[in-house]
């Protein structure tokens, strides 16, 4: 090999050696926070999912780390800070405890309820109750039914609430006749008004659910069917008597004939009547 190949070996083997001090000296100066990944924090989140009125208890939460940048505003970063709290909305497993979905005041459904409206239960079964898929969230109509309203065997149906948010929906466990029977119930919310029409339905008839689209909050006009205009059956009417023309008696009296005494004339003298001959009957005659 001549020097000239021997100079140029020598010469690349320089320029690697200065290129791989060049990247050591630079990795070794990065910050120790870069290498090791962004900073974090802890932030207090749910261990399973949580229906709204759960009051918190220590099962229901853990600490995990969170990003720094991406802590949500309202988060908590001890367990202690949200223990007795009650939920006011739903929590997935995983999600971060806010303050915006706690409530300190109350527990259970009445953290749902705004001012001013009411929240109602009924029973339903998997007919009543759209085949149980019925779900908190969803909007309803309130249908009833009710049995010989309009005479005997004429049932009336009537639409009487519409577009009704349900607020709860499960089931609970009664005791009939010494056994334990499962009973599906849907809460819902409501006015004042519309609370006494929902327990008058429910009193009175049987109370059907309809689901709504979630965006459908058009009121229609609602009129009532009944088991004749269903079935096309004419309304029965009354068969008319008809009575034989009454004759008129007329009954007539028999009166005396008046005798009329032509030109006489009647005079009361010491309470006596006396009727007299006019004077011009001699006359005439």
């Amino acid at each position: 090999m001549d020097r000239r190949g021997i100079a140029l070996l020598f010469v690349a083997l320089v320029l690697a050696v200065a290129a791989g001090g060049g990247v050591f000296l630079y990795l070794k100066g990065m910050p120790v926070a870069q290498a090791q990944g962004p900073e974090t924090v802890p932030v207090v989140v749910a261990v399973k999912d949580l229906t709204f009125g759960t009051t918190l208890a220590d099962d229901h939460l853990r600490v995990v780390e969170f990003p720094k940048s991406s802590v949500p505003a309202g988060s908590f970063s001890t367990v202690d800070s949200v223990i007795a709290q009650t939920t006011k909305v739903f929590v997935v497993a995983g999600e971060p405890i806010l303050a915006s979905k706690l409530s300190a005041i109350g527990g259970g459904l009445s953290v749902r309820v705004p001012p001013n409206m009411r929240a109602m239960s009924l029973k339903i079964n998997e007919v009543t109750g759209v085949s149980g898929f019925v779900l908190p969230g969803d909007r309803v109509d309130v249908v009833v039914t009710v049995e010989n309203a309009a005479g005997s065997n004429v049932a009336v149906t009537k639409t009487i609430l519409q577009d009704l948010e349900v607020l709860a929906a499960g089931v609970k466990t009664e005791t009939r006749n010494d056994h334990n029977i499962t009973v599906q119930t849907v809460t819902v919310l409501l006015d004042p008004e519309g609370a006494e029409k929902l327990a008058l339905g429910v009193h009175q008839g049987k109370v059907h659910l309809s689901l709504r689209n979630p965006v459908d909050h058009e009121l229609v006009s609602a009129k009532r069917t009944d088991t004749r205009s269903v079935l096309g059956i004419a309304k029965a009417r009354k068969a008319s008597s008809r009575r034989a023309p009454r004759r008129s008696t007329v009954k007539t009296t028999k009166k005396a004939p008046v005798v009329v005494e032509p030109n006489s004339f009647t005079v009361i003298r010491d309470g006596k009547i006396l009727k007299q001959e006019s004077p011009t009957a001699d006359d005439d005659g």
